[in-house]
């Protein structure tokens, strides 16, 4: 249904993210307090707590109406400032490429797939392979029945093409990441420029979207199914073009025609009525309840379009169940919405205001110190070689853990009842943004949380102390395979 992300992902996004540039530096969408759009505050209210409540954990979410933000909070240690990893809503901007380049009459979506890469096909193509177009890609309709190798290090036009095609194309829908970077790849093919750098004039820059990452293959492609990372406010800039059209600031971005066929119902992919995933599909974009349609990534990244409302709600996160999330949205701030202005409530703007701009993730639970912790504290304790390349820890007992990854010292200060944050490098995870909370969970059990800020990550570290000995465990809040790493045990020196 949705790409698969592991949490080596994590390390290719950490890999190419760049400081974050203060978001105040963009032009700022219009503000407007909610009941002034028509919009409940009370409504917007009890989204946030249900949330708060029922899932763990949204990031961000920005709430736009007749084009006025009239909502928007980030949960600390997440921030407007800093960009989060989209995930598979990145397929949603490639194929805004695609469109802009057959605007510009670069490539027809009627093109053969194989037209673009001659070099790269097989020595005897089959039938499907050579029917296979553009449109089948952007409608996830490649006529495969196992996705293509999806992973930067692997991914190519030549694995794409050598993957068995045994469908016709058209027939068969089939979420396929790889039938993105496709896309990607043939928009490099007819311009030069990778679709990040084809994008920078055309899109990114008009919407005031600064420093956009997206990370490439091997063979310096971006990956168009998954790699980009923006604002959270840019990824409401995204849907507000669409919402209206591809018309921004009085000039047409993207045609209007290319928004309606992305943006309807090209293959159907199920029935069930209460599933966001069933409703169809078009060219990148789901078709979702309601009259909506969204770009979303795994873990919980979204751009949600309410056509009927003139609405646009943008949502970072970190979450198992995305459907839950987008059935708060149905229920909370789907109603929450009416056609006319509504009558100033300030008690509620106020509450809601006061809400949104407190709110954090839970941090690490437990006590600030404990008995023990004088006896630890500066004791290294090393570890047998494992595939966490976890070497050497110490907690110094001044507020941070100092932990050897593969012959690397890296230092992770930590806030107790808060975050702390930096930049460091985590076992196999390059230099990235990191804010961490830590406490002690009982007399001889520290718990540290990790959140990697620029991502969906959350890890949590979990260290019980025993004698000359410490039990060492690693979870992370989500991912596409199991999220505990091997317990592992080290010795005091």
């Amino acid at each position: 249904m949705r790409s698969r992300p592991t949490l080596r992902l994590l390390s290719l996004a950490l890999l190419s993210l760049r400081l974050a540039v203060p978001a105040a530096a963009a032009r700022a969408l219009p503000r407007s307090t909610p009941e002034a759009q028509g919009v409940s505050s009370a409504g917007i209210l009890a989204f946030v707590e249900a949330a708060d409540r029922m899932v763990d954990s949204l990031h961000s979410v920005m709430v736009l109406r007749h084009g006025q933000v009239v909502a928007e909070g980030w949960w600390t240690p997440y921030d407007a400032s800093t960009r989060h990893e989209l995930y598979s809503l990145s397929k949603s901007f490639t194929s805004t490429a695609v469109g802009m380049a057959v605007a510009e009459g670069r490539l027809s979506i009627d093109d053969p797939v194989l037209k673009f890469f001659p070099e790269d096909a097989p020595g005897s193509p089959g039938a499907n392979l050579r029917s296979m177009r553009v449109r089948d890609l952007l409608r996830m309709a490649t006529g495969h029945q196992d996705e293509p190798p999806t992973a930067a290090d692997k991914i190519s036009a030549r694995s794409f093409l050598a993957q068995p095609v045994p469908h016709k194309p058209g027939s068969h829908f089939k979420y396929n990441t790889a039938a993105t970077f496709m896309q990607s790849a043939i928009v490099q093919k007819v311009t030069g420029q990778t679709v990040r750098d084809y994008l920078q004039p055309r899109l990114f820059a008009p919407l005031g979207i600064e420093d956009p990452v997206w990370n490439t293959s091997f063979e310096g492609i971006s990956l168009g199914g998954y790699g980009l990372s923006v604002r959270t406010e840019d990824i409401a800039r995204f849907g507000q073009l669409y919402l209206q059209k591809g018309r921004w600031e009085g000039r047409q971005l993207v045609p209007a025609a290319w928004v309606e066929q992305a943006t309807a119902l090209q293959v159907a992919n199920g029935s069930n009525p209460r599933s966001d995933w069933d409703q169809g599909y078009g060219y990148q974009f789901w078709r979702s309840r309601n009259g909506a349609y969204r770009g979303d990534g795994a873990f919980g990244q979204y751009c949600i379009v309410m056509p009927e409302q003139d609405a646009v709600v943008a949502i970072t996160s970190g979450v198992k169940d995305m459907q839950a999330v987008l059935d708060l949205v149905w229920d909370h701030l789907l109603p929450a919405m009416h056609a006319k202005k509504l009558p100033a409530d300030r008690a509620a703007q106020q509450k809601l205001a006061s809400v949104l701009g407190h709110l954090v993730l839970p941090t690490a639970k437990g006590a600030a110190t404990s008995p023990i912790a004088p006896k630890v504290a500066g004791k290294r304790f090393v570890f047998p070689a494992n595939d966490q390349k976890l070497q050497a820890l110490t907690f110094d007992g001044a507020g941070a853990l100092l932990m050897r990854f593969d012959g690397a010292d890296q230092r992770l200060a930590f806030s107790h009842g808060g975050w702390t944050k930096g930049r460091a490098a985590f076992g196999t995870f390059p230099v990235g943004a990191v804010a961490v909370s830590g406490a002690w969970a009982s007399e001889d059990v520290f718990t540290a949380k990790v959140c990697f800020n620029e991502t969906p990550f959350v890890m949590t570290l979990t260290m019980r102390f025993t004698g000359d000995a410490v039990e060492f465990d690693e979870e992370t809040n989500v991912g596409s395979g199991s999220t505990r790493r091997p317990h592992l045990v080290g010795r005091a020196e």
